[in-house]
């Protein structure tokens, strides 16, 4: 919990659609609910994605009306504003059950709106401008096509037509216009969004994510294993992961480092099929709590091969809490908070060998200097990622948004 001058503290709506699959995104959200929640009267007004699965669900031509324009998610969300008093509203991913009413709304009752990116979705139809393994990011220029063509959305061709047809119209309606500032959680993010001419560049702000460090990080440990924590997909760089693991296997035989994979998602069946034919690669599944905790004090580096433009990568705050060493993609915002050399190493997104020599060089390197590498990532987030200079910040990005006009 952090405090802040007493002058910002205008009741706020929070306002989130969680995903069907938690990730990074749920969790920092929270933080914040919880971390403006010290200043400001907050309310939450939340929709589930799982809401529109199981039995209960509306049906497909219901969900896919909805996905232009809820009224029910409108409803539910006046009902929360009226109740809540709120003078302006936080928002994160609203899609697809908050629905594009939620920016209708607020520009017909004249609330101000902070949005944060915590992705790409507002401007693509998965999201993360990757298809089928290959960074594309037409759709920050308004062009869906390469990503309805690989079925971007829940892997359906037909769904992502009906995604892309909806950003359309969402950026063509003028409703967009009650987000008076919206905030990228890194300067690459930014830099990108502004380069394409999706956002005007007085409209958007970096503000990287806050992190609530242990007082001090735990006993150091090397049981000499790498760890990856994250969603086992493409776009997390789990292929080349994998065939990195193979080339070390072959290059260093018995004296391979074990990697432990820690997550879940589409590609769990690709990571048991090379375990098979690879025993220095195992898998933790999903893991949280304690189990999560041991990993983290216990490896040796923690490895980041995001191939898309990842936003920012909390994993390395993570990694940075327990004092270990990162070696993460040249990728997104993870090229600001990786300094190579400092707190770790990078690589180019993708390249096997890249992520091989990286692997080599921590190998090779003596356990006080890995020590001290992990000992500089701490540092790093102590100065870099303060709640209390985040807070400041966003009641900067707050005041200048409820001063915006039109």
């Amino acid at each position: 919990m952090v405090s802040s001058p007493p002058h910002s503290s205008c009741a706020l709506l929070h306002v989130f659609n969680r995903y069907l699959f938690r990730g990074g995104e749920e969790m920092i959200v929270g933080q914040i609910h919880e971390d403006l929640g010290a200043t400001h009267p907050m309310t939450w007004c939340g929709f589930e994605s799982a809401e529109w699965t199981g039995e209960t669900a509306p049906s497909k031509f219901q969900q896919a009306v909805r996905l232009f324009y809820n009224r029910e998610a409108r409803e539910r969300f006046e009902t929360a504003l009226d109740a809540s008093g709120a003078q302006a509203a936080v928002f994160h991913n609203l899609h697809p059950v908050g629905s594009a009413a939620l920016y209708h709304s607020a520009l017909q009752r004249d609330l101000p709106v902070v949005q944060f990116l915590h992705n790409y979705r507002p401007f693509s139809v998965g999201g993360t401008l990757q298809v089928k393994g290959r960074l594309l990011p037409d759709a920050l220029y308004g062009s869906y096509w390469h990503e309805i063509f690989a079925g971007a959305w829940q892997n359906s061709v037909v769904k992502s037509a009906l995604f892309a047809l909806m950003l359309k119209m969402l950026h063509r309606s003028g409703w967009l216009q009650s987000v008076k500032a919206w905030i990228a959680v890194s300067d690459f993010m930014r830099q990108k969004i502004v380069a394409a001419g999706a956002l005007p560049a007085s409209r958007i702000h970096t503000l990287r994510h806050a992190w609530h460090a242990m007082p001090s990080a735990p006993e150091a440990e090397d049981a000499g294993y790498y760890l990856f924590l994250g969603r086992l997909t493409e776009t997390k760089g789990i292929t080349t992961l994998l065939d990195a693991w193979d080339v070390l296997r072959g290059k260093l035989g018995d004296r391979t480092p074990l990697l432990h994979i820690a997550g879940e998602g589409p590609l769990d069946s690709a990571v048991r099929e090379r375990m098979r034919t690879n025993p220095y690669i195992g898998q933790l599944g999903q893991i949280g709590g304690e189990t999560k905790r041991e990993a983290l004090r216990r490896c040796r580096a923690v490895i980041v091969p995001s191939t898309w433009w990842e936003p920012l990568g909390l994993v390395v705050y993570e990694a940075y809490d327990y004092g270990k060493p990162v070696l993460a993609a040249k990728s997104g915002g993870l090229t600001e908070i990786v300094p190579h050399g400092v707190t770790g190493l990078q690589h180019e997104p993708g390249d096997v060998n890249g992520l091989v020599n990286d692997v080599l060089e921590m190998e090779a390197t003596p356990a006080g200097a890995r020590q001290a590498i992990g000992h500089a990532g701490r540092q790093w987030l102590l100065r870099e990622a303060d709640p209390q200079a985040w807070m400041r910040r966003f009641e900067e990005i707050l005041a200048g948004a409820m001063r915006t006009e039109g």
